[in-house]
């Protein structure tokens, strides 16, 4: 019997305790993965790892915007599993309103987790993939980057911003040891909001909306290629979407 190509790849997860995070969490630990969890909710970390098998998954109070969190986080899975192969930076914030609104706190606080957030993590994992010849960074980013709209254009700038990081960081990383790969998903049913919002998940998304699996049936797919392949970029949104 073939062994599955994830059984036991060691994988920490920002943004876990909902949404895109959690259902990737879920998805790599049924196909065998040793995961560490990070997330502010730590209350809904631990149910998500009572879930699971609790002698594969850890679990980390992470604030993205601290650095000695995202360094907390991989020290971790090195002293917990021995390694680090996969950093999925999915933690993210979404505050929508006009420029005219000048809303300077909602647009810091967008930079600091969706910008910062995925910097902190790469400067976090990238000396243990150096070390150990290998790792991957999987991160969320978001088609808003992609068709620019009224009142997103905060949100849009910083996956932009990370998007572009990430086409730099390929390039540095040409000799295999290192693979990237932005998920750009559309409209998903998560309960994306400003940080310490409490919002219904899918409440302020379409009734199209796809599920949080179905990104990471996606995050999944790029991981499960062979180590001389890299799915650079992925774009995953309802087909109806425009």
């Amino acid at each position: 019997m073939t062994e599955e190509p994830l059984y036991d790849t060691v994988a920490a997860v920002t943004g876990a305790s909902s949404g895109i995070g959690e259902a990737v969490a879920r998805l790599l630990a049924a196909r065998g993965a040793r995961l560490v969890l990070g997330a502010r909710r730590t209350d809904r970390l631990d149910r998500i790892a009572a879930d699971l098998a609790p002698e594969r998954v850890r679990t980390v109070a992470t604030d993205v915007t601290r650095a000695d969190d995202l360094v907390r986080l991989v020290s971790t899975a090195v002293d917990e599993f021995g390694r680090l192969d996969v950093l999925v930076n999915n933690a993210g914030v979404a505050s929508l309103g006009p420029f005219a609104d000048g809303d300077i706190e909602a647009w810091t606080a967008m930079i600091d987790v969706n910008l910062r957030g995925v910097l902190h993590g790469i400067a976090a994992a990238m000396p243990v993939f150096l070390r150990q010849g290998h790792g991957d960074f999987v991160t969320t980013v978001s088609t808003a980057g992609m068709k620019i709209v009224p009142e997103m254009g905060v949100y849009a700038a910083t996956k932009n911003a990370v998007r572009t990081a990430l086409e730099a960081l390929r390039q540095e990383s040409t000799d295999g040891v290192i693979r990237t790969t932005a998920i750009s998903p559309g409209y998903v049913r998560t309960d994306l909001g400003a940080p310490g919002e409490n919002v219904e998940p899918g409440s302020h998304m379409p009734a199209f909306a796809i599920a949080p699996e179905a990104v990471a049936r996606a995050v999944a797919f790029a991981l499960e290629q062979p180590r001389d392949v890299e799915i650079g970029e992925l774009v995953i949104r309802p087909t109806v979407q425009n």
